[in-house]
């Protein structure tokens, strides 16, 4: 190379090394053999020169060409080393930090009570039902023999959707799940048609719903009912059943039943269960777990069977109080608050 071409690839370094960003060495780069740069207007010159002096001189300008590219791609890449370790730096991680422990899952403690209560009817030869949320007013009230004026029904107690049934009357999110004995009644019907019937005998836990919300209710609770009809089951076998679950359930024997005198539209007679513990904190408390009676005639005859021939019993019980009560927990809501401090303790 010439004197003239070592001191423009000189310069050119020199504007490289310069250029703190990718932007200012692209300029530079412009400047030296860009469309107007120094070499592009050097190589325009050649046009004038003999043959021979093509030869040499076109060499020379090319060698310089080469050696300000390779110093364009050394700072391109210079830069994109310093860009990369910045960014590095920016996402270090403190690899001698200890690692996270993801704890292992559980279930919810009412999930915990629903199996528990599904296993030990199940025992007794029990099935489970299930069944819609949203429900009619014929079956959340009518078939349960609740008149129309019943105070359940009023928007106090009852959560109404806004599309109506066949007979004009909005839907509901049930109240109770009652209305599953009803449909399970319905269904086994349906299934031994022109068979010999076996006698019913089913649970239904799962979700429902009513207006009350405070320390020891929510609008959200679960609810397990019961039933058991057939040619000659009698209030002795409801005390029998609740009396074995209450003792499998809180795993004592030492633990009393009381069945008070009650009223429920769709039970007749009809009476509430309350427990007591002869030991521990609750110890000598009666405690009211359940509501229980014999199946009202008119129910009996909703479901498609003969009062006269099906007799039997049915109970409601709230999973949610068992749990507080198996697990000494005095407020209800700590189950819906999602707090894994408390659910924790469960696992």
């Amino acid at each position: 190379m010439t004197i003239e071409l070592e001191s423009i690839v000189d310069s050119a370094r020199t504007a490289f090394a310069d250029a703190a960003t990718p932007a200012d060495l692209e300029n530079a780069k412009a400047q030296f053999i860009g469309k107007a740069g120094r070499i592009t207007e050097l190589m325009k010159g050649m046009a004038a020169l003999s043959v021979e002096e093509k030869k040499t001189r076109g060499a020379a300008i090319n060698t310089a060409k080469q050696a300000i590219e390779a110093a364009l791609n050394a700072r391109r890449q210079a830069l994109a080393d310093a860009e990369l370790d910045i960014q590095l730096k920016a996402e270090a991680l403190d690899v001698s930090l200890p690692g996270r422990l993801r704890e292992p899952g559980s279930l919810h403690p009412v999930s915990l009570t629903m199996e528990r209560i599904e296993q030990i009817f199940a025992s007794m030869g029990f099935d489970v039902a299930d069944g819609p949320e949203i429900e009619s007013d014929w079956h959340s009230f009518t078939s349960l023999n609740n008149p129309p004026n019943h105070p359940a029904r009023s928007m106090q107690d009852t959560f109404y959707v806004d599309i109506n049934g066949d007979d004009g009357i909005p839907y509901n999110l049930r109240p109770h799940t009652s209305p599953m004995q009803v449909r399970y009644a319905h269904a086994h019907i349906k299934k031994y048609a022109g068979r010999e019937m076996p006698e019913i005998r089913v649970i239904a836990p799962g979700r429902t719903y009513r207006v009350d919300s405070d320390a020891t209710h929510s609008p959200m609770f679960h609810q397990c009912e019961g039933l058991w009809l057939g040619e000659n089951v009698s209030f002795k076998d409801l005390k029998v059943v609740f009396t074995d679950f209450c003792r499998t359930f809180f795993e004592s024997e030492d633990l009393a039943l009381r069945f008070r005198p009650s009223f429920f539209p769709f039970t007749e007679p009809s009476a509430e269960i309350d427990i007591q513990f002869q030991s521990g904190p609750l110890a000598g408390r009666w405690l009211e777990v359940a509501g229980s009676g014999q199946v009202h005639p008119a129910v009996v005859r909703n479901m498609g069977l003969d009062p006269e021939k099906y007799i039997g019993f049915a109970f409601g019980m709230g999973p949610d109080r068992l749990t507080m009560l198996r697990y000494g927990v005095n407020d209800l809501r700590l189950f819906f608050d999602g707090d894994i401090r408390f659910l924790r303790q469960f696992r």
